[in-house]
């Protein structure tokens, strides 16, 4: 079964997120649950956890579908001894703010290595970071999301996740997020059926479908390996529809949160309902 849904604000509170799933008609979806550029914010509230909890309840959505995504400013692979703990601390913050929620994943960018160390040393850390983080927590499944590769970011090679998994202790409570548009941008096509193939069959053998816990559906407007990170909507841009056709319809895509991440939140219900329409 497929459960698709888009990255639905959170302003007024965290308890609004799933009623506003709801309403695009969503069964999965992901949000914020602090400010994605801000380092610090208020505590949940007693209140704000309870009502959230009712919500995603109401909104008929179980907890596993919900991907809540990191602060941007989070870079778990930093060179830097300051901003690194900087990072972890926010990280860790993020994680526990999903506990309380009752939320199973996070999903976050591994970081940027800033010419300032290897790319190695850099997914070192993360991995490093992750096990920090995963040490003071319980149950949230840190989700590493691909990337385009755009500046010093990580993440654009299937290798580069699968380094930071083989370094993760806990197998259990670490994944993948792949973003369609990152990943096409990064230099694995996939505008045809023949394409999926190749790229999803690489993926399993480099990090494996066991790990993968959810998928961001996007459009690109950058051209294939590209290195550029910009979404579109799944009708326009580079990528055409046949990659999505290719999700709705196989089953290494059931029951995970898929998420739009596409441009014009206004079509959001009718892309969740052309992605439906495309199983066959």
């Amino acid at each position: 079964m497929k459960y698709v849904g888009a990255h639905t604000s959170a302003a007024g509170g965290v308890e609004n997120a799933p009623l506003r799933a709801k309403e695009i008609g969503a069964s999965a979806f992901a949000l914020f649950t602090k400010n994605q550029r801000q380092w610090v914010a208020k505590p949940l509230t007693e209140q704000s956890i309870a009502a959230f909890k009712s919500n995603l309840e109401f909104a008929g959505i179980k907890p596993e579908h919900v991907l809540p995504h990191d602060s941007y400013l989070i870079n778990l692979g930093h060179p830097e001894e300051e901003p690194l703990n900087k990072s972890r601390n926010a990280f860790l913050d993020e994680l526990q703010r999903c506990e309380q929620l009752g939320l199973k994943l996070l999903n976050f960018h591994p970081g940027s290595h800033l010419k300032k160390i290897s790319e190695e040393d850099s997914l070192g850390r993360v991995a490093e970071s992750i096990n920090w983080a995963l040490d003071q927590t319980s149950d949230v499944i840190a989700v590493i999301e691909n990337t385009s590769g755009q500046g010093t970011n990580l993440g654009y090679r299937f290798e580069h996740l699968a380094a930071i998994i083989d370094q993760v202790d806990d197998k259990s409570r670490v994944g993948v997020c792949l973003d369609t548009c990152h990943t096409f941008t990064a230099g694995y096509d996939m505008r045809t059926t023949a394409d999926c193939e190749k790229t999803f069959g690489e993926f399993d053998d480099v990090v494996g479908f066991k790990y993968l816990r959810g998928m961001h559906i996007n459009g690109s407007k950058a051209k294939f390996a590209s290195r550029v990170d910009r979404h579109h909507s799944l009708t326009q841009g580079e990528l055409g529809l046949d990659v999505f056709r290719y999700i709705m319809n196989s089953p290494h895509f059931d029951d995970i949160p898929m998420v739009l991440e596409t441009i014009d939140e206004t079509i959001w219900p009718e892309e969740i309902q052309l992605l439906y329409s495309l199983i066959e």
